[in-house]
């Protein structure tokens, strides 16, 4: 039995944060991972290595029809220098997290290993080397979430996203034609980067939307924008994936009928699930839904065991796991005193699509059932300097504000550079300002981000 001050369950976005921050103040920490390795699944094997193919399909889609610039649009597309370039990417954060770690030695270490928890401040860690016990005076449990394989005939027969974006990835070729079970955000990344490289696509959403749980409104902006190429088959649930000549074929049941598509490769993008560590419900840990509960202060039931992340499955997002995790160090270094809270409200949301989108906050859909409604503005992109040069001009920016304040409380943007404008708009949710704020603030020319202003003025003038 070793003692420590805090013992974390992860070394992801959920766990590092805090560890780091708690061995900075002087204390004694132990992060437990299966990788053994920081950063979790968001380098292993999704946000970054993801996106960095995706970036690479997005700058071939520009160029490829670069020729309405005076440029030589032909690329031939190298799918295993993607890749390399993808792998080149995970092992330079993968150098950098190491090298943040030696800093620390002495104050923080990280065990690569399965973790029980073995009563409600002891966890034993199996390693290739044996078991050790580790007690701390609090624990953060941060497993994460995993890839969720629905009990499908023939799922096995699919590939995930750990397939596609693992470093040296089970995929690594191109297929010619993808089908991908599920409509949500990791399946419709995935059917629009690799639809950019060449795959001819088709999506398969047992819902009657894409980005199901979304807002409508939202979600239909969205999809209108989408490549036209791309075949999107709602209402249709999946009975089985078989072998076929020459592939693969996805039976599916719509309207009654019985369907099938031919594909080279299957994706199962159904959804994640948090990773609940062996013990947890034996030390007591209450659970919401298959979730752990946790308050605002991202601390559980037992008062000196906090689960921030995935695993609390209240805002399964990297960015906002990493918020969570350094809410749970303050208040672990205030002696459990509450005085950090995490704002769920506030955390911005992009699916990485073609066209990009994102939300935060309070949109349509909410606006609905709250007292009073909303007010909007909006700003549409048909109109903007930058969207006009990039000649990417489809989608809008729009504002909701709380009707009596004017305060700003969620907004939307489908289109060019949604994932950087989202930010300025959840830190504005996030502080509190108004539409008067908003329309006094002179942002850049010719930026996208002069619409936020732009979108306030149509409201406070």
């Amino acid at each position: 039995m070793r003692n420590v001050d805090t013992v974390t369950v992860g070394a992801g976005g959920g766990a590092y944060p805090a560890a780091f921050a708690l061995a900075r103040a002087g204390q004694k920490v132990v992060m437990i991972d299966t990788k053994g390795v920081m950063s979790g699944n968001c380098l292993a094997e999704g946000c970054v290595p993801s996106k960095a193919v995706r970036e690479v399909a997005e700058l071939h889609r520009r160029t490829g029809s670069s020729e309405r610039f005076g440029l030589d649009g032909n690329q031939n597309v190298d799918y295993a220098r993607i890749i390399a370039h993808k792998d080149k990417v995970q092992r330079t954060r993968y150098a950098q997290h190491d090298a943040e770690l030696a800093e620390l030695a002495g104050r923080l270490e990280l065990v690569g290993g399965k973790a029980r928890l073995v009563d409600p401040h002891t966890v034993e860690v199996e390693t290739s080397s044996g078991t050790e016990r580790l007690q701390g005076s609090h624990l953060i449990v941060a497993s994460g979430a995993d890839v969720f394989i629905p009990p499908i005939p023939g799922a096995e027969l699919c590939v995930t996203s750990r397939d596609l974006f693992a470093l040296g990835p089970a995929v690594d070729r191109l297929p010619a034609r993808l089908a991908v079970i599920g409509g949500g955000y990791i399946g419709l990344e995935v059917a629009c980067m690799l639809n950019a490289l060449g795959t001819r696509v088709t999506v398969i959403e047992a819902t009657g939307q894409l980005l199901p749980g979304m807002d409508k409104d939202f979600v239909s902006l969205v999809a209108a924008g989408i490549d036209p190429s791309i075949e999107i088959r709602l209402d249709s649930t999946v009975r089985s994936v078989t072998k076929a000549k020459g592939g693969l074929q996805v039976g599916y049941d719509h309207g009654g009928a019985s369907e099938a598509v031919d594909a080279d490769m299957v994706l199962m993008a159904v959804g994640r699930h948090p990773v609940i560590p062996e013990g947890a419900a034996e030390v007591g840990l209450a659970m919401e839904g298959r979730a752990i509960g946790v308050d605002a202060t991202i601390r559980t039931n037992l008062s000196h065991v906090y689960a921030p992340g995935d695993v609390n499955g209240r805002s399964m997002l990297f960015h906002s796991a990493v918020r969570q995790s350094l809410v749970a160090a303050h208040n672990i270094l205030a002696g459990d005193g509450g005085v950090d809270r995490m704002d769920f409200a506030s955390v911005p949301t992009t699916i990485f699509t073609s066209p990009e989108a994102s939300y935060v906050g309070i949109t349509r859909a909410r606006a609905r059932s709250r007292a009073g409604g909303v007010i909007e503005g909006s700003y549409a992109f048909e109109g903007d300097s930058r969207a006009q040069i990039l000649d990417e001009t489809y989608g809008e920016l729009r504002l909701f504000f709380d009707p009596e304040s004017l305060r700003l409380l969620g907004g939307w943007v489908v289109g060019i550079d949604a994932a950087q404008l989202i930010g300025e708009i959840g830190l504005a949710v996030s502080a509190g300002l108004t539409a008067y704020d908003l329309a006094r603030f002179a942002d850049q020319h010719p930026m996208a981000a002069e619409g936020i202003s732009r979108a306030a003025r149509s409201v406070a003038g």
